[in-house]
């Protein structure tokens, strides 16, 4: 699995980037957001997801985890590809997805081209229990740490309702854990 690429911005377009890392050129697709943040800088680094299919394979790549961590989730969503999730965040940003999703706005994902009613009650319905996650990967150190370590049970296997209860039990019992610790204390209790 992927995880980012560090390398010299050899080209960039609002779809995509060509980033230069090892003397290989890696097309990454991007969002409009991460555009943005990329025009002017020379050395770049991208936190990266891949999509493999029989005939065709694409990076995307993000210019921060929390908008890669709402890209996968809205690739968990039936009838949402790569595409279609790269679309809604150069339409809408990731706190306006969350935002949406958590209000269970199907009109804001339905303003975005090629989502169409049906698709937008699913992303919400699909995503409603799981919006926790992507709130929780706001900067604040507690608060991404919980977040890590969600990501880490639902890895596991484990629901994501259910872990999420379980690790803010966790955290008031032991306010400022460390990742680490939280997950040890939420599988004792899972």
């Amino acid at each position: 699995m992927y995880h980012h690429i560090r390398g010299t911005l050899f080209e960039l377009n609002p779809t995509y980037a060509v980033v230069e890392s090892g003397g290989l050129g890696y097309q990454v697709e991007i969002t409009l957001p991460t555009y943005t943040i990329l025009q002017g800088q020379q050395e770049v680094m991208l936190y990266l997801y891949p999509i493999f299919k029989e005939d065709n394979q694409q990076l995307f790549g993000f210019s921060d985890k929390s908008e890669r961590q709402i890209f996968t989730q809205l690739l968990s969503v039936s009838g949402v590809g790569g595409n279609t999730a790269r679309l809604i965040l150069s339409s809408l940003s990731a706190a306006e997805v969350q935002e949406a999703i958590g209000s269970e706005n199907a009109g804001a994902l339905q303003a975005v081209k090629g989502v169409g009613a049906k698709t937008a009650q699913r992303i919400i319905i699909d995503l409603k229990d799981k919006i926790g996650l992507a709130e929780a990967t706001a900067p604040s150190g507690g608060a991404s740490q919980q977040a890590e370590a969600l990501s880490a049970l639902e890895t596991l296997g484990y629901p994501s309702r259910q872990a999420q209860r379980v690790l803010r039990l966790v955290e008031k019992e032991q306010p400022g854990s460390s990742v680490e610790n939280l997950i040890k204390n939420a599988l004792k209790k899972l």
